[in-house]
This record gives structure tokens, C-alpha cells and sequence, in this order.
């Protein structure tokens, strides 16, 4: 790949509990490319927000955190100033509030670079919500990845059970509706497909399954290229 080349994106994105994050993981796996999971920048802003007292409607303190986060990604684990904080950000009332500073404009715009600097060769397999669209505009490979919602708060609800937390599956459910509308109708970079996105529904789909679904639309866009 000459200097001035760019490294392949495959742009994976999709509501909450889609499985995108996932997907992503394996699908970087299977190439052998770096990965980027963008929610966790928002939820780690999230964490810094709480950890710090940071008002969420201070917009300016909120983007302020974000450029100040010193974040560490190691082996699959997510390190916040040296502290491991890989389950802490997923918990639930982290990824609420990482929703509602995802639509403020000063955040994504402090995130923006950081998220672009994770694209190196051989490639990056890149999941959010706006990586097609906003992020990543010039991915070869954007994929759109949904599941209906009682899919996916019944996937929220084992993970969370897996990890010892109590879930409750109706409340799960209420909050993902309320955060897939929070997230399709905000005015910074709402959760659209782009036009050029490949829709997979994985309501009924196996992990494997829907990775071998990904990994099948870029073999096919490698070869009509080849």
C-alpha cells in the first residue's frame, strides 16, 4: 500500500444491541485488522462525565472531557487513567448517558480525529452508529446492521445475567426504544443507513452467521475489483 493509499474501512453500523460491536471484533479477526468500537469513546465520555461530576447539558464541559480522555485499548480490554474499566462502561446507566452526549455537536466533533486515527494498514473494521456516514464516508464496505428490538433487549438482558447484574427484559426493552429514537432524530450525525450500506438483519442469525454474512459482501466487493 503506497503512502498515500488508505487502509480498507469496513463500516459496520447499527442500533443498540444489534451485535455490531461484536461482529466487528470478529470480522477484524478473521481479516487480521485493528477494530474500532466507537461507543466506547462516548461511553468512556460518559464514565469520565460521572466519575468527574460533569453536568451531561454542559456541552462545553462534556466536549472538554472528551478531548481529555486518556484511554487505553489492551488486548480487549479498555483502560480509562490506568484504571480497567472494560464492564464498568457497559453498564446501563453508562449507555444511556453516553446516548444523550452522542447528540451533542462539540463532543463528536472532539471525538471525530481520535475515531479517524484508528484507520491503519492492513485495515480497520470500524462500529458506531454514523462510521458509514459521518466517520468513514469513503469505506469500500459499509454494512447496516439491525435486529428488532425484542431481539435485542433479550440479548441485553442474557449478557447482563451472564455477568451477574439483574436485568430486568421490559425495562430493557423501554430503554432501547427510547435510545434508538433519541438516536435517529438527533440533528448531529443521526442513526441512518447510508445510501451505499448493506442492511443485514440479524433478529434470526447465529453469530456466525451474521460475521460470515459481513465477511461475504467484502470477498464479493474484493473479487469484482480483483
Amino acid at each position: 500500500m503506497s503512502p498515500t493509499e488508505k487502509a480498507p474501512v469496513i463500516a459496520i453500523d447499527g442500533p443498540t444491541a444489534s451485535g455490531k460491536g461484536t461482529i466487528a471484533q470478529r470480522v477484524a479477526q478473521a481479516l487480521g485488522w485493528s477494530v474500532l468500537d466507537s461507543g466506547s469513546l462516548y461511553r468512556l465520555t460518559a464514565l469520565a462525565c460521572l466519575d468527574d461530576g460533569v453536568d451531561p447539558a454542559d456541552e462545553a464541559a462534556v466536549a472538554q472531557a472528551a478531548r481529555g480522555l486518556d484511554v487505553r485499548f489492551d488486548g480487549g480490554r479498555i483502560f480509562l487513567s490506568e484504571q480497567d474499566v472494560t464492564e464498568r462502561i457497559r453498564a446501563e446507566v453508562v449507555g444511556n448517558l453516553a446516548s444523550q452526549v452522542a447528540v451533542l455537536g462539540d463532543v463528536r466533533k472532539a471525538l471525530l480525529d481520535r475515531q479517524r486515527a484508528f484507520r491503519r494498514a492492513p485495515g480497520l473494521v470500524a462500529d458506531g452508529r454514523d462510521m458509514g456516514t459521518v466517520v468513514f464516508p469513503d469505506a469500500p464496505l459499509k454494512v447496516f446492521l439491525v435486529a428488532d428490538v425484542a431481539a435485542r433487549a433479550q440479548r441485553r438482558c442474557k449478557q447482563l445475567k451472564e455477568k451477574g447484574i439483574s436485568a430486568n427484559l421490559a425495562s430493557l426493552m423501554q430503554d432501547m426504544e427510547e435510545r434508538d429514537a433519541r438516536d435517529r432524530t438527533r440533528s448531529n450525525a443521526p442513526l441512518v443507513a447510508a445510501p451505499d450500506a448493506h442492511t443485514v438483519d440479524s433478529s434470526n442469525l447465529s453469530i456466525d452467521a451474521t460475521v460470515n454474512a459481513v465477511l461475504g459482501l467484502w470477498s464479493k466487493l474484493v473479487s469484482s475489483k480483483a
